[in-house]
Protein backbone atom coordinates (compact mmCIF):
# COMPACT_ATOMS: atom_id res chain seq x y z
CA UNK A 1 0.00 0.00 0.00
CA UNK A 2 1.49 3.84 -1.19
CA UNK A 3 1.87 5.75 2.25
CA UNK A 4 2.79 9.24 1.80
CA UNK A 5 5.86 10.15 3.87
CA UNK A 6 5.54 13.69 5.75
CA UNK A 7 2.99 16.38 6.62
CA UNK A 8 4.54 18.81 4.07
CA UNK A 9 3.98 16.29 1.59
CA UNK A 10 0.85 15.04 2.78
CA UNK A 11 0.09 18.68 2.58
CA UNK A 12 1.18 19.27 -1.42
CA UNK A 13 -1.13 16.17 -2.21
CA UNK A 14 -3.97 17.13 -0.38
CA UNK A 15 -4.22 20.65 -0.75
CA UNK A 16 -2.03 22.12 -3.75
CA UNK A 17 -3.10 19.14 -6.05
CA UNK A 18 -6.78 19.60 -4.93
CA UNK A 19 -6.58 23.44 -5.62
CA UNK A 20 -4.92 23.08 -9.16
CA UNK A 21 -7.40 20.59 -10.28
CA UNK A 22 -10.09 22.74 -9.24
CA UNK A 23 -8.14 25.41 -10.65
CA UNK A 24 -7.54 23.97 -13.84
CA UNK A 25 -10.86 23.39 -14.49
CA UNK A 26 -12.34 27.16 -13.46
CA UNK A 27 -10.09 27.91 -16.25
CA UNK A 28 -11.42 25.54 -18.68
CA UNK A 29 -14.96 27.00 -17.85
CA UNK A 30 -13.89 30.58 -17.81
CA UNK A 31 -12.67 29.75 -21.24
CA UNK A 32 -15.28 27.70 -22.54
CA UNK A 33 -17.62 30.22 -21.17
CA UNK A 34 -15.57 33.23 -23.04
CA UNK A 35 -15.11 31.26 -25.84
CA UNK A 36 -19.03 30.96 -26.51
CA UNK A 37 -19.67 34.37 -25.69
CA UNK A 38 -17.33 35.66 -28.56
CA UNK A 39 -18.45 33.61 -31.16
CA UNK A 40 -22.19 33.99 -30.21
CA UNK A 41 -21.71 37.45 -30.12
CA UNK A 42 -19.91 37.16 -33.82
CA UNK A 43 -22.58 34.89 -34.99
CA UNK A 44 -25.55 37.70 -34.05
CA UNK A 45 -23.51 40.68 -35.62
CA UNK A 46 -22.74 37.87 -39.10
CA UNK A 47 -26.34 37.21 -38.84
CA UNK A 48 -28.10 40.69 -38.43
CA UNK A 49 -25.97 42.09 -41.13
CA UNK A 50 -26.72 39.10 -43.46
CA UNK A 51 -30.33 39.31 -42.64
CA UNK A 52 -30.18 43.53 -43.69
CA UNK A 53 -28.88 43.01 -46.58
CA UNK A 54 -31.40 40.16 -47.90
CA UNK A 55 -34.17 41.88 -46.70
CA UNK A 56 -32.63 45.74 -48.71
CA UNK A 57 -32.35 43.10 -51.62
CA UNK A 58 -36.34 42.10 -51.24
CA UNK A 59 -37.41 45.01 -52.75
CA UNK A 60 -36.08 44.00 -56.30
CA UNK A 61 -37.06 40.76 -56.67
CA UNK A 62 -39.13 41.55 -59.39
CA UNK A 63 -35.85 42.24 -61.60
CA UNK A 64 -34.84 39.49 -63.47
CA UNK A 65 -32.23 37.00 -61.78
CA UNK A 66 -29.83 38.48 -64.14
CA UNK A 67 -30.65 41.88 -62.87
CA UNK A 68 -30.86 40.82 -59.67
CA UNK A 69 -27.69 38.91 -59.41
CA UNK A 70 -25.86 42.14 -61.67
CA UNK A 71 -27.31 44.69 -58.71
CA UNK A 72 -25.69 42.14 -55.81
CA UNK A 73 -22.52 41.96 -57.55
CA UNK A 74 -22.34 45.92 -57.82
CA UNK A 75 -23.74 45.96 -53.80
CA UNK A 76 -20.69 43.61 -52.77
CA UNK A 77 -18.33 45.33 -54.64
CA UNK A 78 -18.98 48.84 -53.39
CA UNK A 79 -19.44 47.87 -49.54
CA UNK A 80 -16.50 48.87 -47.24
CA UNK A 81 -15.77 46.71 -44.08
CA UNK A 82 -13.63 46.32 -41.69
CA UNK A 83 -10.23 44.40 -42.24
CA UNK A 84 -11.24 41.43 -40.58
CA UNK A 85 -14.49 40.92 -42.38
CA UNK A 86 -15.69 41.24 -45.93
CA UNK A 87 -18.91 40.21 -48.00
CA UNK A 88 -19.23 37.35 -50.64
CA UNK A 89 -22.12 36.96 -53.79
CA UNK A 90 -22.30 33.88 -55.05
CA UNK A 91 -24.09 33.90 -58.38
CA UNK A 92 -25.64 30.42 -59.25
CA UNK A 93 -26.63 30.86 -62.51
CA UNK A 94 -22.64 31.56 -64.01
CA UNK A 95 -21.62 30.07 -60.46
CA UNK A 96 -19.25 33.00 -60.37
CA UNK A 97 -18.56 34.88 -57.08
CA UNK A 98 -17.50 38.44 -55.84
CA UNK A 99 -15.78 39.96 -52.98
CA UNK A 100 -16.41 43.36 -51.07
CA UNK A 101 -12.44 43.24 -50.37
CA UNK A 102 -11.83 43.90 -54.51
CA UNK A 103 -9.91 40.89 -54.51
CA UNK A 104 -10.73 38.26 -57.60
CA UNK A 105 -12.37 35.07 -56.62
CA UNK A 106 -11.04 31.80 -58.29
CA UNK A 107 -14.00 29.84 -56.87
CA UNK A 108 -16.65 29.41 -55.20
CA UNK A 109 -16.56 29.03 -51.53
CA UNK A 110 -17.98 25.32 -50.82
CA UNK A 111 -18.14 25.42 -47.30
CA UNK A 112 -21.61 24.44 -45.68
CA UNK A 113 -23.65 27.13 -44.99
CA UNK A 114 -23.05 28.18 -48.60
CA UNK A 115 -24.22 24.83 -49.55
CA UNK A 116 -27.29 24.85 -47.34
CA UNK A 117 -28.23 28.37 -48.18
CA UNK A 118 -28.23 27.53 -51.93
CA UNK A 119 -30.24 24.32 -51.83
CA UNK A 120 -32.44 24.98 -48.56
CA UNK A 121 -32.86 28.34 -49.06
CA UNK A 122 -32.65 28.84 -45.35
CA UNK A 123 -29.90 31.21 -43.57
CA UNK A 124 -26.96 28.66 -42.28
CA UNK A 125 -23.96 29.45 -40.15
CA UNK A 126 -20.61 27.90 -40.38
CA UNK A 127 -17.35 27.98 -38.36
CA UNK A 128 -14.44 26.47 -38.52
CA UNK A 129 -11.23 26.48 -41.60
CA UNK A 130 -12.12 27.76 -44.62
CA UNK A 131 -10.51 26.43 -47.72
CA UNK A 132 -10.20 29.58 -49.89
CA UNK A 133 -8.84 31.85 -47.04
CA UNK A 134 -6.67 29.31 -45.11
CA UNK A 135 -7.83 30.02 -41.51
CA UNK A 136 -10.35 30.11 -38.95
CA UNK A 137 -13.29 31.92 -40.13
CA UNK A 138 -16.98 32.12 -39.09
CA UNK A 139 -19.60 32.99 -41.93
CA UNK A 140 -23.13 33.18 -42.33
CA UNK A 141 -24.67 32.70 -45.82
CA UNK A 142 -28.58 33.36 -46.23
CA UNK A 143 -29.82 33.32 -50.07
CA UNK A 144 -31.38 35.70 -52.04
CA UNK A 145 -34.35 35.02 -54.13
CA UNK A 146 -36.57 36.11 -56.86
CA UNK A 147 -40.50 36.89 -56.91
CA UNK A 148 -40.72 33.48 -58.10
CA UNK A 149 -38.84 32.13 -55.49
CA UNK A 150 -36.01 31.05 -57.37
CA UNK A 151 -32.74 31.02 -55.59
CA UNK A 152 -30.19 33.35 -57.78
CA UNK A 153 -27.78 34.05 -55.11
CA UNK A 154 -26.17 33.74 -51.62
CA UNK A 155 -24.56 36.60 -49.82
CA UNK A 156 -22.57 35.28 -47.75
CA UNK A 157 -20.64 37.99 -44.47
CA UNK A 158 -17.47 36.04 -43.35
CA UNK A 159 -15.11 37.14 -40.73
CA UNK A 160 -12.01 35.85 -39.11
CA UNK A 161 -11.84 34.78 -35.70
CA UNK A 162 -8.15 35.61 -35.35
CA UNK A 163 -9.14 38.66 -33.03
CA UNK A 164 -11.87 36.90 -31.53
CA UNK A 165 -9.29 33.80 -30.64
CA UNK A 166 -6.72 35.78 -29.63
CA UNK A 167 -9.52 37.33 -26.92
CA UNK A 168 -9.87 33.80 -25.60
CA UNK A 169 -6.47 32.87 -25.63
CA UNK A 170 -5.97 36.24 -23.27
CA UNK A 171 -8.74 35.67 -21.07
CA UNK A 172 -7.30 32.06 -20.59
CA UNK A 173 -3.60 33.48 -20.22
CA UNK A 174 -5.29 35.90 -17.35
CA UNK A 175 -6.78 32.74 -16.09
CA UNK A 176 -3.93 30.98 -15.58
CA UNK A 177 -1.66 33.77 -14.31
CA UNK A 178 -4.17 33.87 -11.90
CA UNK A 179 -4.26 30.25 -10.94
CA UNK A 180 -0.82 30.58 -10.20
CA UNK A 181 -1.00 33.65 -8.16
CA UNK A 182 -3.28 31.98 -5.78
CA UNK A 183 -1.21 28.61 -6.02
CA UNK A 184 1.78 30.70 -5.04
CA UNK A 185 0.15 32.17 -2.23
CA UNK A 186 -1.39 28.74 -1.02
CA UNK A 187 1.91 27.52 -1.01
CA UNK A 188 3.82 30.62 1.04
CA UNK A 189 1.05 30.82 3.29
CA UNK A 190 0.56 26.71 3.56
CA UNK A 191 4.39 26.51 3.85
CA UNK A 192 4.83 28.54 6.66
CA UNK A 193 2.11 27.25 8.57
CA UNK A 194 3.23 23.69 7.80
CA UNK A 195 6.78 25.00 9.45
CA UNK A 196 4.98 26.65 12.37
CA UNK A 197 3.66 22.74 12.93
CA UNK A 198 6.86 20.78 11.89
CA UNK A 199 9.24 22.87 13.99
CA UNK A 200 7.96 21.92 17.18
CA UNK A 201 7.17 18.50 16.06
CA UNK A 202 10.85 17.67 15.26
CA UNK A 203 11.53 18.93 18.66
CA UNK A 204 9.18 16.90 20.14
CA UNK A 205 10.53 13.86 17.76
CA UNK A 206 14.04 14.68 19.10
CA UNK A 207 13.52 15.28 22.77
CA UNK A 208 11.28 12.08 22.83
CA UNK A 209 14.19 9.95 21.31
CA UNK A 210 16.32 11.11 23.98
CA UNK A 211 13.71 10.36 26.12
CA UNK A 212 13.57 6.89 24.71
CA UNK A 213 17.16 6.17 24.56
CA UNK A 214 17.28 7.24 28.86
CA UNK A 215 17.67 10.78 29.03
CA UNK A 216 14.22 10.63 31.47
CA UNK A 217 13.47 14.60 32.64
CA UNK A 218 14.48 16.49 29.43
CA UNK A 219 11.90 19.27 28.94
CA UNK A 220 10.37 20.37 25.52
CA UNK A 221 10.36 23.90 25.37
CA UNK A 222 7.35 25.31 22.65
CA UNK A 223 5.98 28.86 22.58
CA UNK A 224 2.43 27.68 20.51
CA UNK A 225 -0.72 27.27 23.08
CA UNK A 226 -2.52 24.46 20.97
CA UNK A 227 -2.49 20.77 20.14
CA UNK A 228 1.27 20.92 19.65
CA UNK A 229 1.45 22.33 23.00
CA UNK A 230 -0.45 19.72 24.51
CA UNK A 231 1.25 17.32 23.29
CA UNK A 232 4.68 18.77 24.05
CA UNK A 233 3.43 18.99 27.87
CA UNK A 234 2.18 15.40 27.53
CA UNK A 235 5.26 14.71 26.95
CA UNK A 236 6.96 16.54 29.46
CA UNK A 237 4.81 15.35 32.49
CA UNK A 238 5.33 11.98 31.23
CA UNK A 239 9.22 12.81 31.06
CA UNK A 240 9.12 13.85 34.50
CA UNK A 241 7.58 11.14 35.68
CA UNK A 242 9.58 8.67 34.26
CA UNK A 243 12.86 10.39 35.72
CA UNK A 244 10.93 10.43 39.31
CA UNK A 245 10.29 6.69 38.95
CA UNK A 246 13.51 6.00 37.74
CA UNK A 247 15.37 7.84 40.63
CA UNK A 248 12.88 5.94 43.20
CA UNK A 249 13.94 2.75 41.24
CA UNK A 250 17.84 3.08 41.15
CA UNK A 251 18.17 4.48 44.76
CA UNK A 252 15.92 1.41 45.81
CA UNK A 253 18.77 -0.45 43.80
CA UNK A 254 21.60 1.33 45.56
CA UNK A 255 20.04 0.64 48.73
CA UNK A 256 19.37 -2.66 48.88
CA UNK A 257 22.66 -3.39 47.28
CA UNK A 258 24.30 -2.15 49.65
CA UNK A 259 22.41 -3.82 52.16
CA UNK A 260 22.80 -6.91 50.63
CA UNK A 261 27.08 -6.62 50.19
CA UNK A 262 27.57 -6.97 54.70
CA UNK A 263 25.76 -10.37 54.72
CA UNK A 264 26.99 -11.23 51.64
CA UNK A 265 30.68 -10.46 52.60
CA UNK A 266 29.86 -12.53 55.77
CA UNK A 267 28.40 -15.80 54.38
CA UNK A 268 31.36 -15.56 51.83
CA UNK A 269 34.29 -15.45 54.50
CA UNK A 270 32.41 -18.17 56.81
CA UNK A 271 32.17 -20.43 54.32
CA UNK A 272 35.59 -20.33 53.46
CA UNK A 273 36.48 -20.20 56.94
CA UNK A 274 34.36 -23.71 57.05
CA UNK A 275 35.85 -24.99 54.18
CA UNK A 276 39.08 -24.81 55.77
CA UNK A 277 38.39 -27.65 58.36
CA UNK A 278 39.93 -30.55 57.49
CA UNK A 279 37.46 -32.42 59.57
CA UNK A 280 34.21 -31.61 57.39
CA UNK A 281 32.19 -34.57 56.66
CA UNK A 282 32.21 -34.45 52.43
CA UNK A 283 28.00 -33.37 52.24
CA UNK A 284 28.80 -30.79 54.15
CA UNK A 285 31.50 -29.67 52.93
CA UNK A 286 29.33 -30.12 49.24
CA UNK A 287 26.48 -28.00 50.79
CA UNK A 288 29.07 -25.28 52.01
CA UNK A 289 30.94 -24.87 48.34
CA UNK A 290 27.41 -24.67 47.32
CA UNK A 291 26.79 -21.54 49.90
CA UNK A 292 30.01 -20.45 48.85
CA UNK A 293 29.42 -20.29 45.27
CA UNK A 294 26.38 -19.07 45.40
CA UNK A 295 27.09 -16.19 47.69
CA UNK A 296 29.70 -15.29 45.10
CA UNK A 297 27.47 -15.13 42.31
CA UNK A 298 25.35 -12.96 44.39
CA UNK A 299 28.03 -10.67 45.25
CA UNK A 300 28.86 -10.34 41.34
CA UNK A 301 25.35 -9.04 40.56
CA UNK A 302 25.74 -7.11 43.84
CA UNK A 303 28.63 -5.03 41.99
CA UNK A 304 26.98 -5.55 38.33
CA UNK A 305 23.64 -3.65 40.43
CA UNK A 306 25.99 -0.70 42.41
CA UNK A 307 27.35 -0.03 38.49
CA UNK A 308 23.93 0.05 37.24
CA UNK A 309 22.86 2.67 39.63
CA UNK A 310 26.35 4.63 39.25
CA UNK A 311 25.62 4.55 35.23
CA UNK A 312 22.19 5.43 36.19
CA UNK A 313 23.33 8.63 38.37
CA UNK A 314 26.38 9.79 36.05
CA UNK A 315 28.42 8.40 38.45
CA UNK A 316 30.67 5.67 36.49
CA UNK A 317 34.66 7.18 36.34
CA UNK A 318 36.95 5.52 35.29
CA UNK A 319 40.78 5.72 37.00
CA UNK A 320 42.89 6.32 33.82
CA UNK A 321 46.77 5.19 33.35
CA UNK A 322 48.48 3.54 30.50
CA UNK A 323 48.12 0.00 31.00
CA UNK A 324 49.02 -3.07 28.36
CA UNK A 325 46.01 -3.78 27.65
CA UNK A 326 47.26 -7.83 25.44
CA UNK A 327 48.80 -8.29 29.22
CA UNK A 328 45.70 -7.54 31.02
CA UNK A 329 43.77 -9.56 28.79
CA UNK A 330 45.60 -12.42 28.88
CA UNK A 331 45.46 -12.53 32.15
CA UNK A 332 41.92 -12.47 32.21
CA UNK A 333 41.54 -15.50 29.81
CA UNK A 334 44.63 -17.61 32.33
CA UNK A 335 42.14 -16.93 35.31
CA UNK A 336 39.02 -17.67 33.66
CA UNK A 337 40.28 -20.52 31.97
CA UNK A 338 40.76 -23.00 34.84
CA UNK A 339 36.77 -22.44 35.77
CA UNK A 340 35.79 -23.04 32.19
CA UNK A 341 37.83 -26.33 32.13
CA UNK A 342 35.71 -27.61 35.03
CA UNK A 343 32.89 -27.14 33.01
CA UNK A 344 34.23 -28.71 29.75
CA UNK A 345 34.69 -25.70 28.09
CA UNK A 346 37.86 -25.60 26.42
CA UNK A 347 39.04 -21.90 25.62
CA UNK A 348 41.27 -21.16 23.08
CA UNK A 349 43.51 -18.06 22.34
CA UNK A 350 44.39 -16.87 19.14
CA UNK A 351 48.06 -15.04 19.47
CA UNK A 352 48.55 -12.13 17.45
CA UNK A 353 52.65 -11.37 17.43
CA UNK A 354 51.86 -7.98 16.51
CA UNK A 355 52.70 -4.94 18.58
CA UNK A 356 50.23 -3.24 20.38
CA UNK A 357 51.05 -0.57 22.29
CA UNK A 358 49.95 0.72 25.64
CA UNK A 359 46.74 2.68 25.55
CA UNK A 360 45.30 4.90 28.33
CA UNK A 361 42.30 2.90 30.19
CA UNK A 362 41.12 1.48 33.14
CA UNK A 363 42.16 -1.57 33.72
CA UNK A 364 40.07 -3.12 36.22
CA UNK A 365 36.95 -1.86 34.43
CA UNK A 366 37.81 -3.31 31.17
CA UNK A 367 39.29 -7.02 33.13
CA UNK A 368 35.47 -6.18 34.93
CA UNK A 369 34.00 -6.18 30.77
CA UNK A 370 36.08 -9.13 29.72
CA UNK A 371 35.18 -11.21 32.33
CA UNK A 372 31.45 -10.29 31.97
CA UNK A 373 31.55 -11.37 28.20
CA UNK A 374 33.47 -14.37 28.89
CA UNK A 375 31.14 -15.49 31.82
CA UNK A 376 28.12 -14.75 28.71
CA UNK A 377 29.64 -17.00 26.07
CA UNK A 378 30.18 -19.86 28.84
CA UNK A 379 26.15 -19.20 30.01
CA UNK A 380 24.43 -18.75 26.74
CA UNK A 381 27.04 -20.95 24.21
CA UNK A 382 28.48 -23.07 26.73
CA UNK A 383 26.76 -26.10 24.59
CA UNK A 384 29.45 -25.18 21.74
CA UNK A 385 31.84 -26.42 24.09
CA UNK A 386 34.67 -23.91 22.74
CA UNK A 387 35.11 -20.26 23.08
CA UNK A 388 37.65 -18.77 20.41
CA UNK A 389 39.52 -15.19 21.78
CA UNK A 390 41.82 -13.40 20.36
CA UNK A 391 43.11 -9.67 20.62
CA UNK A 392 44.67 -7.74 18.10
CA UNK A 393 45.81 -3.78 16.66
CA UNK A 394 43.87 -2.38 13.43
CA UNK A 395 43.29 1.26 12.39
CA UNK A 396 44.75 2.81 15.40
CA UNK A 397 42.23 0.66 17.85
CA UNK A 398 42.44 -2.63 20.23
CA UNK A 399 40.32 -5.08 19.14
CA UNK A 400 39.43 -7.94 21.35
CA UNK A 401 36.96 -10.92 19.92
CA UNK A 402 35.11 -13.65 21.85
CA UNK A 403 33.07 -16.03 20.45
CA UNK A 404 31.23 -19.21 21.58
CA UNK A 405 29.75 -21.93 19.53
CA UNK A 406 26.46 -22.05 20.79
CA UNK A 407 23.32 -21.18 19.46
CA UNK A 408 23.37 -17.45 18.75
CA UNK A 409 20.91 -15.16 19.41
CA UNK A 410 17.74 -14.31 17.90
CA UNK A 411 17.93 -11.87 14.68
CA UNK A 412 15.21 -9.62 16.93
CA UNK A 413 16.71 -9.89 20.13
CA UNK A 414 20.32 -8.41 19.00
CA UNK A 415 19.52 -4.80 18.90
CA UNK A 416 17.94 -5.53 22.69
CA UNK A 417 20.81 -7.72 24.19
CA UNK A 418 22.63 -4.56 25.45
CA UNK A 419 19.71 -2.86 27.11
CA UNK A 420 19.38 -2.95 31.14
CA UNK A 421 17.59 -5.89 32.50
CA UNK A 422 16.65 -7.15 29.02
CA UNK A 423 17.05 -11.26 29.01
CA UNK A 424 15.23 -12.02 25.88
CA UNK A 425 14.60 -15.51 25.02
CA UNK A 426 18.00 -17.00 27.07
CA UNK A 427 16.85 -19.10 30.10
CA UNK A 428 20.52 -18.53 31.93
CA UNK A 429 20.61 -17.09 34.79
CA UNK A 430 21.65 -13.46 35.45
CA UNK A 431 20.23 -10.03 36.23
CA UNK A 432 20.06 -8.46 32.24
CA UNK A 433 22.33 -5.63 33.02
CA UNK A 434 25.47 -6.82 32.44
CA UNK A 435 25.68 -6.12 29.00
CA UNK A 436 24.30 -2.54 29.67
CA UNK A 437 27.22 -1.98 32.10
CA UNK A 438 29.71 -3.56 29.63
CA UNK A 439 28.76 -1.24 26.69
CA UNK A 440 29.14 2.07 29.34
CA UNK A 441 32.46 1.03 30.06
CA UNK A 442 33.40 0.62 26.74
CA UNK A 443 31.83 4.23 25.28
CA UNK A 444 33.77 5.95 28.25
CA UNK A 445 36.55 4.78 27.00
CA UNK A 446 35.62 6.23 23.71
CA UNK A 447 35.17 2.69 22.07
CA UNK A 448 32.31 0.40 20.77
CA UNK A 449 31.03 -2.84 21.86
CA UNK A 450 29.43 -4.62 19.31
CA UNK A 451 27.14 -8.16 19.23
CA UNK A 452 26.23 -10.18 16.37
CA UNK A 453 26.00 -13.73 15.31
CA UNK A 454 28.86 -15.44 13.45
CA UNK A 455 29.17 -17.34 10.45
CA UNK A 456 28.87 -21.02 11.23
CA UNK A 457 27.03 -20.63 14.57
CA UNK A 458 27.56 -18.95 17.85
CA UNK A 459 27.84 -15.10 18.89
CA UNK A 460 30.94 -12.83 18.22
CA UNK A 461 31.34 -9.82 20.42
CA UNK A 462 33.44 -7.32 19.47
CA UNK A 463 35.30 -4.89 21.50
CA UNK A 464 37.20 -1.86 19.68
CA UNK A 465 39.15 0.93 22.44
CA UNK A 466 40.91 4.00 20.33
CA UNK A 467 44.49 3.88 21.26
CA UNK A 468 45.17 7.91 20.69
CA UNK A 469 42.81 9.25 23.43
Amino acid sequence: MFKIKGLRRRWLLNTVAIICVLGLICVFTITAVISANHYASLEKELRNKAETTAALFADFSGESSKDLCQSCITYTRGLHLADTMQLQFICIEDKTAVSSNGLPMDKVPDTQDVSDAMEHGRISVFSGTDPILEERVMSVSIPVTEKSGTIVGVFRYISTTRETDNKIAMAGAISIIALIVVLVAVLISGNYFIHTILLPLRQIIEKARRITSGSYGIQIQTRYDDEVGELAQSINEMSLKISENEKMQTDFISSLSHELRTPLTAITGWSETILGDEELDENTARGVKIIHREAARMTEMVVELLDFTRIQDGRMTLNMELADIRGEFEDTIYMYGSRLSQEGISLEYEEDDAEIPEVSCDPKRLRQVFLNILDNAAKHGGEGKKIQVGISFEDDHVVVRIRDFGCGIPEDELPLVKKKFYKGSSKARGSGIGLAVCDEIVQLHGGTLILENAQGGGTLATIRIPASQ
